[in-house]
């Protein structure tokens, strides 16, 4: 998931450029989105001009700047794109561990360690799958070459702050921690499953290799803290 790198001129002008021709304007937008995310993935986004994605889209600058302002703004709406994946498949992991199943103790230790290692292991594995689905895509939230930029350091950080808050309160209801102790371990979990979802995607690695380590792993610390009472 490598960025950075310089697109040789060469290779750009291998690509067919299409033919131009009139889209609707929300098609066209989507047409761009798709160019610049391929771009922007392949070769980071210091190494793209506005001009390479208009010239690959096939329309000329001002069409380009009539959806986006600028490529900062481009790039931030592929960010916020990618990010908002990687969230609904993370909740769609948390959401049945809210609340405890019916019928279930306060204290059944053996009911908390079900949900708490299931809850680690759907995180891991939605971070992977992610991974995996976005293809090279992902580095554009795992490995972006433009976090020294606070905005955009902000908007790629901030699917881990929504799964981090959301997997906080799952750690509520089942560890003794309250909420900013449950916050500062979700916050950690979510790195590990950043971590996971860069090493998933190494040719070295296979996503199961990754998938069945690192929750036991988190799991062994977060089996400790289980609530008691």
């Amino acid at each position: 998931m490598a960025t950075g790198t310089q697109a040789p001129p060469a290779a750009r002008a291998d690509v067919a450029r299409p033919a131009r021709r009139r889209m609707p304007r929300s098609e066209r937008r989507d047409q761009i989105l798709h160019i610049a995310e391929d771009l922007f993935a392949v070769h980071g986004y210091h190494h793209i001009s506005m001009d390479d994605i208009a010239d690959r889209a096939g329309v000329g600058k001002p069409v380009l700047y009539r959806h986006f302002p600028s490529k900062l703004d481009l790039y931030l709406a592929i960010v916020d794109a990618q990010g908002e994946r990687l969230v609904r498949s993370v909740q769609e992991t948390l959401d049945p561990f809210r609340e405890a199943p019916p019928g279930t103790e306060p204290g059944d230790l053996d009911a908390l360690a079900v949900d708490g290692l299931a809850v680690i292991e759907g995180i891991l594995h939605a971070y992977v799958a992610y991974a995996h689905a976005a293809g090279r895509s992902a580095a554009l939230l795992f490995e972006s070459d433009v976090m020294r930029d606070p905005l955009v350091r902000a908007r790629v950080l901030a699917p881990d702050a929504a799964i981090a808050a959301a997997f906080a309160d799952v750690l509520v209801r089942i560890t003794d921690l309250d909420g900013p102790a449950a916050l500062v371990v979700a916050r950690t979990c979510t790195a590990v499953g950043r971590a996971a979802a860069a090493e998933a995607v190494r040719p070295e690695n296979g996503p199961d290799d990754v998938t069945r380590i690192l929750p036991q792993l988190v799991w062994r610390g977060v089996h400790g803290m289980l609530r008691r009472q």
